[in-house]
């Protein structure tokens, strides 16, 4: 058996595993003023927020076509691979994920495993990091997937973001919620229930609202009986990111913490400046 690991371009992958010849990613559309942008190849994320905020309609993403999925399946059948574990962004934020399940015999040769990470970006590519780890170890199917669940049932997000709209008007938000943000002058903290974005908490100030979601993590970690990995994911809000990894630092001597981004796809969903707050199990 030889397995490929396909994941797509939301997933924020760390720079080691970037050129491993058993990965393949996806790139996501983003549509910008009518011009399609395939995230990671035509636009990258600070690129993106600079056209972002001078763009004159809201941006919209889409599925990629599946032609082209399929067209990158035959590629991978032709370098001899027999088996695919497609992992990709949460089915609460795209429909993505479940349509491949439509595929899975479009491939003569090729078995396929779709496989929903619940999650995206730096999470998510610690997934695939881990499963390309597994493969170059010659793990098992049964091994890939058991650790996968692990972190995938470990995993924890919390975000705070400078305007709801964004969400609201992308369609992973309720109205309600973000009527209610308005109508409090709140700063809420959103978070990840079974795939979608959600309603966390009602918070009034930024800063009670990182202070709180930094102790929230703190509480996960107690909760994980496994060594765990925290992150600081920004929408071209660096400084900030870096802020806040200095006060995790501070409160979790022992963690470690690393920064990712935002890109494209998801930062047309959160809006600028929008931190995320994660932990997860390694």
């Amino acid at each position: 058996m030889k397995i490929a690991i396909v994941t797509d371009s939301t997933a924020y992958l760390p720079e080691r595993i970037k050129n491993s010849p058993n990965l393949f990613v996806i790139p996501i559309p983003v549509i910008l003023d009518g011009k399609i942008y395939n995230e990671g190849i035509d636009i990258e994320a600070d690129e993106y927020y600079s056209l972002l905020n001078s763009s004159k309609e809201f941006p919209t993403t889409s599925q990629p076509a599946l032609g082209e999925v399929i067209d990158l399946y035959e590629k991978i059948a032709a370098k001899g691979y027999d088996t695919i574990i497609s992992i990709h962004l949460s089915a609460g934020i795209s429909g993505f994920v479940n349509t491949l399940f439509s595929l899975t015999d479009a491939v003569k040769g090729i078995t396929l495993y779709p496989y929903d990470s619940k999650i995206t970006s730096v999470p998510m590519g610690h997934m695939v990091e881990v499963a390309l780890d597994l493969v170059q170890e010659g793990a098992s199917l049964e091994e890939i997937f058991a650790r996968l669940d692990i972190i995938r049932d470990n995993t924890y997000a919390y975000l705070i973001v400078d305007d709801l709209n964004n969400l609201v008007r992308g369609g992973r938000l309720t109205n309600g919620a973000a009527l209610i943000a308005g109508l409090l002058k709140i700063k809420p903290i959103l978070t990840f229930e079974e795939g979608k974005i959600v309603l966390f908490e009602k918070i009034r100030s930024t800063k009670k609202a990182f202070a709180r979601a930094e102790k929230i993590i703190g509480m996960r970690d107690k909760e994980i009986d496994r060594p765990v990995k925290l992150y600081v994911i920004h929408a071209n809000n660096l400084a900030v990111a870096e802020e806040e990894k200095e006060k995790l630092a501070k409160q979790y001597p022992d963690a470690i913490i690393e920064i990712g981004h935002f890109g494209p796809v998801i930062g047309t969903h959160l809006g600028e400046k929008a931190i995320g707050l994660c932990i997860s199990a390694q």
